[in-house]
């Protein structure tokens, strides 16, 4: 049968799940910054091509 645990000893599980959890959230923030330049980068050429579009089009 296990231990009874200390309340350090649950304090310190309690900051490793701390830890887990935070750095989770950071690679989870980095991807969704990845994710977001790469469509800000999408958009940017849409518009542009669209750009490029209405200048070609004939005037009326």
């Amino acid at each position: 049968m296990a231990e009874p645990s200390t309340a350090a000893d649950r304090i310190e599980a309690a900051i490793i799940r701390i830890e887990a959890a935070v750095a989770a959230r950071a690679a989870d923030a980095r991807d969704l910054s990845t994710r977001h330049e790469a469509l800000r980068a999408r958009m940017a050429e849409a518009v542009a091509a669209l750009d490029d579009v209405i200048a070609r089009r004939p005037e009326e």
